[in-house]
């Protein structure tokens, strides 16, 4: 069974640790803030501008004011500030970007990314990714492990202009949970009900399957 986007942030969500300053990317990233594990402490960043951004807001709280860097309303928490994104940028290229969870459309086996230009199509820009992939201490990208016309993106090499060149830590996926180490990429957990060897058919990069995989919670 593929996991939806919500579950894939679900899953992602539980990488995040106490004390955490963490950036959201567009997309299914974003979504990764309804989804922060009980007990744990993060602070979550937008690269337009604001530190401490909650979940998503109720039709009732909707404020179109307040709103991240992909132009979506989000919430504050206690203690939010806002400031330019001058001084947010500089935040990341000073490094202080625990960990950022980012989009993309082609990732391959040494770490390299590629999720801001399709050469001929019309796409809004890099934002702040290059910064990101470049600063932050631990990078996660949350993708689809097939395009809409079924090939793999996740490859021997990035075929799309590059975001960055060997920054991606972990891929998670509709299928799977995969490290990227100095070895290439390991298969570290399944979606339930997906077999390793539909997830190595499904991946165009050389993937390793050690034999300590194991299913992807949910819930």
């Amino acid at each position: 069974m593929a996991l939806t986007r919500e579950q894939i942030a679900q899953r992602i969500a539980r990488e995040l640790k106490d004390g955490d300053y963490v950036n959201l990317g567009i997309g299914i990233p974003t979504l990764v803030a309804n989804y922060i594990p009980k007990g744990i402490q993060v602070v979550l960043q937008s690269e337009n501008g604001l530190l401490g951004v909650g979940p998503y807001p109720t039709e009732a709280q909707v404020d179109p004011d307040i709103i991240n860097a992909g132009k979506e309303t989000v919430t504050t928490l206690p203690g939010s500030s806002f400031f330019s994104s001058s001084d947010s940028f500089a935040m990341i290229r000073g490094g202080h970007v625990d960990l950022t969870v980012l989009g993309a459309m082609e990732v391959d086996e040494k770490g390299s990314i590629a999720n801001w230009m399709i050469p001929g199509k019309m796409v809004k820009g890099m934002g702040g990714a290059m910064d990101l992939v470049a600063a932050a201490r631990y990078v996660i990208v949350a993708m689809q492990h097939i395009s809409k016309n079924g090939e793999s993106k996740i490859l021997p090499q990035c075929q799309l202009p590059l975001t960055g060149v060997g920054v991606v830590n972990k891929i998670v996926t509709e299928l799977a949970v995969i490290d990227v180490t100095p070895d290439g990429l390991v298969l570290r957990e399944n979606a339930p009900g997906v077999t390793p060897e539909e997830i190595r058919r499904a991946t165009a990069a050389k993937l390793t399957i050690p034999p300590n995989i194991v299913e992807i919670p949910l819930g």
